[in-house]
């Protein structure tokens, strides 16, 4: 192991903190260590904190590391800010939050910038999740920014997701509703010793009634005041609860769950020839045809499934496809697999040191799209497709 990543492993702090910085900054080395570690991941709890502006999310934050501290758990955190339009870093940044817990070794903070990112999380959010799970932190807490109706990232990088809401609200509930209301694992209602906490539960009770969830677990709704750190030992153990029930895969460590089968690219000598086959014989019908020039090859595409069959032909004779039909002849040339993320794909792929053959890119029937070479897959070119462009 290099010493920097055994460094890290061993729980020094201030190699923990270089790493943070530079795989948010994209450095080359800082990604490999996050490479040599990354197999040691897999036993932290990931919690993701979200909610509206104002919610008191980062008071709750600070009320867990206490209680987790007090049970003698380790905890990072990583608390997403806006971007300030000066340095271009985090506006509230670290000197200003947990301040209580600055000397504790067992906690490490890391304030991060969205750096133009959507969705309340910044873009290097899950591989940093990662890297503090792999230096045997035993909570990995995620605190966004205050995010609306459309911006429930967290859910899909979180083991557990914690909605945070409070009293006064009023129609505000509803309005986010079909949004951050319904990725929620635990709902709680901070700040509950104000007025119109019952009325917030009533609401989100109303709305559990009509929408249960399919896995069969019922969000609990919980109060809390974190400024007295009323409630929080029962939200603990709510997440314990809800990690035990329904164990998953942190995002950071997720890597095809989401994905789902686009098509099979099949390289042909003649398109002409093939469609003899595919339409003549089996009587499945072409949906279009295109010609892409980036790859130097010509499509037609058969609706098959819930996917399709993309007939292959090359337009150049040392095009992609030309060279793979003069070195094997026509057979399966790639598979394509629709990500609900594509570029937090390839920042993964990137930093595990899997080879990309381009740069994404837009591709038969307006895609975007990156191929991933053989040597890092098993055996077989895969295309990577986002989700919804297809």
């Amino acid at each position: 192991m290099q010493d920097w990543a055994l460094q890290i492993a061993e729980g020094n702090t201030r190699a923990l903190a270089r790493a943070a910085t530079g795989i948010e900054n994209r450095d080359p080395r800082a990604l490999a260590v996050l490479r040599e570690l990354a197999p040691r991941a897999g036993r932290a709890t990931v919690v993701g904190i979200t909610g509206p502006p104002g919610a008191g999310k980062r008071t709750l934050v600070d009320a867990l590391a206490r209680t987790l501290r007090q049970e003698g758990r380790t905890m990072g955190v990583l608390a997403v800010d806006p971007s300030s339009r000066v340095s271009g870093g985090a506006i509230l940044g670290d000197r200003i939050r947990m301040q209580a817990h600055h000397a504790d070794p067992g906690i490490f903070i890391r304030s991060m910038a969205t750096r133009g990112a959507v969705g309340g999380l910044a873009r290097a959010t899950g591989d940093l999740a990662l890297l503090l799970d792999a230096a045997g932190k035993d909570f990995v807490v995620i605190e966004t920014v205050g995010v609306g109706q459309d911006e429930i990232e967290i859910a899909g990088l979180a083991q557990v997701t914690v909605v945070v809401l409070v009293p006064g609200m009023g129609d505000d509930v509803q309005a986010i509703k079909a949004g951050i209301l319904e990725i929620a694992d635990i709902y709680v209602i901070n700040k509950a010793d104000q007025p119109g906490a019952q009325r917030v539960e009533r609401e989100i009770g109303s709305m559990l009634s009509l929408a249960p969830r399919a896995d069969g677990w019922q969000p609990p709704v919980l109060r809390t005041v974190a400024t007295e750190g009323t409630g929080v030992a029962e939200l603990l153990a709510a997440i314990h609860e809800c990690r035990e029930r329904h164990p998953r895969e942190s995002g950071a460590r997720r890597t095809g769950a989401a994905c789902k089968i686009d098509h099979l690219g099949i390289a042909v000598e003649s398109l002409e020839r093939a469609l003899a086959f595919y339409e003549g014989l089996l009587g499945m019908k072409v949906s279009g045809r295109e010609t892409v020039e980036a790859e130097q090859v010509r499509v037609a595409m058969l609706p098959v499934g819930g996917g399709r069959l993309e007939l292959l032909e090359p337009t150049a004779p040392d095009s992609a496809v030309g060279r793979f039909l003069a070195k094997r002849g026509g057979g399966l040339h790639h598979v394509a697999l629709q990500v609900p993320d594509l570029e937090a794909a390839v920042e993964r792929l990137r930093a595990a040191g899997a080879r990309l053959l381009n740069e994404p890119r837009a591709g038969a029937g307006g895609h975007i799209y990156v191929f991933v070479h053989p040597a890092s897959t098993g055996g077989v070119l895969l295309e990577l497709i986002q989700e919804n462009q297809s």
